[in-house]
């Protein structure tokens, strides 16, 4: 494709290979045709420049025949040669100038034709060049390409004008299916104010099967509804003698909603164009999105709250678990407890009955029928054996 621009309104348009060549060869013909009258008018003005010079000899012939009549101081001979050699000198220079600018008209003349033979063979071998690159290209790389100048001419005239803006690749597969780019542009303070879903389709002149635009417009009506976009826009290369899609921006909403089948040298407009009109909505959009974000809040204040009742629920119940857990262990400790408080009572009650026992035992009791120790007894402490 090539871009051309208008030297009278100045507007920039957009022609096929076929189209620049027509019209490279009609300026070329018609330069040449130009060049080529100019070249005849200016060898008519020397031969006009010549009949000048010869008739400018006629008359300096007859000023001399004047002269030769009106001299009376010189000789009638010296008077004829002189001018017989102004005559010849005369001519003699008339016709250098105008063999001079003669060879020098041809030779332009020459060096344009080589030029201009140069030039056109130049551009024949650059056609028959992207001919067969395009006869090579596969449909999913002719489609690349349009893709790669969509992108190019975005990020070359629309990106330093919309610094908020996203346009990329569509690379999210929702049920199967995807676009091919997708634009959204947002306020400074945040506010998504439209939003296009594109696909762009080119097409192989080689391609045996025809596509046409419409075999493509439900698709893109259903990736631009899965993706929540407000636009739709098929860039198509498609039908390409089509009065229809040649003439401008296509508007197909009587058969999808917002969408819109545009040729690639309409995509920068049309961008401009929904986006000042989307501008005008803005302000709607802010309190449709303030309104948005309160359902939001009070949603997940709700979510929120349930989450808080699960989760207490859920730690009241490990609670009741590990309370009752509680309970029977401290039940089988104060059992246990309770065992060995019995076993202690017990103990007591022997030692107490111990303690009885150790108390009733005396001297006299331990010696009792046995008269050998009570007498040692007797005598450790002293006393009469009667004692």
């Amino acid at each position: 494709m090539k871009e051309l621009k208008c030297p009278k309104c100045g507007n920039v348009f957009t022609v096929d290979e076929s189209d620049y060549v027509a019209l490279l060869s009609q300026v070329k013909n018609a330069e040449f045709d130009a060049e080529l009258q100019r070249r005849i008018h200016e060898l008519e003005e020397n031969q006009r420049a010549r009949q000048q010079a010869e008739q400018a000899r006629k008359t300096a012939e007859q000023q001399a025949a004047q002269a030769q009549m009106q001299l009376q101081l010189q000789s009638l001979q010296s008077q004829i040669q002189q001018a017989e050699q102004q005559k010849q000198l005369a001519v003699a220079q008339v016709r250098q100038q105008a063999t001079e600018a003669y060879m020098k008209k041809e030779q332009e003349l020459a060096q344009a034709k080589a030029q201009w033979d140069a030039e056109r063979k130049a551009a024949q071998e650059q056609i028959a060049y992207y001919k067969e690159l395009k006869t090579r290209l596969s449909t999913k790389m002719v489609g690349e390409t349009l893709e790669i100048h969509c992108s190019t001419q975005f990020n070359q005239l629309l990106r330093p004008l919309m610094p908020y803006a996203y346009f990329e690749k569509d690379n999210e597969v929702v049920e199967g299916t995807k676009g091919d780019f997708v634009f959204r542009d947002k306020s400074e303070d945040g506010v998504e104010y439209i939003s296009i879903m594109f696909e762009m389709k080119n097409e192989n002149d080689e391609t045996a099967t025809k596509h046409k635009n419409e075999d493509f417009l439900a698709k893109l009506d259903a990736d631009r509804r899965k993706k929540g976009c407000e636009y739709a826009v098929l860039v198509s290369m498609l039908e390409p003698e089509s009065e229809l899609y040649n003439g401008g921006i296509v508007d197909m909403s009587h058969r999808f909603e917002k969408m819109y089948v545009i040729r690639p040298q309409f995509f920068i407009p049309l961008i401009t164009l929904l986006c000042q009109t989307s501008k005008k909505s803005l302000d709607a959009k802010r309190e449709l999105a303030l309104v948005k974000a309160q359902q939001v809040d009070v949603t997940n204040f709700e979510d929120k709250l349930m989450t808080f009742k699960d989760a207490f629920g859920r730690n009241v119940r490990l609670a009741n678990e590990r309370f009752s857990d509680a309970i029977d262990e401290i039940d089988k400790t104060i059992a246990h407890l309770q065992k060995v408080r019995e076993n202690l009572v017990k103990s007591g009650d022997n030692l107490n009955l111990a303690d009885k026992k150790l108390q009733e035992v005396t001297i006299k009791r331990l010696t009792a029928g046995n008269p050998t120790m009570k007498a040692k007894f007797d005598e450790a402490r002293g006393n009469d054996p009667e004692e």
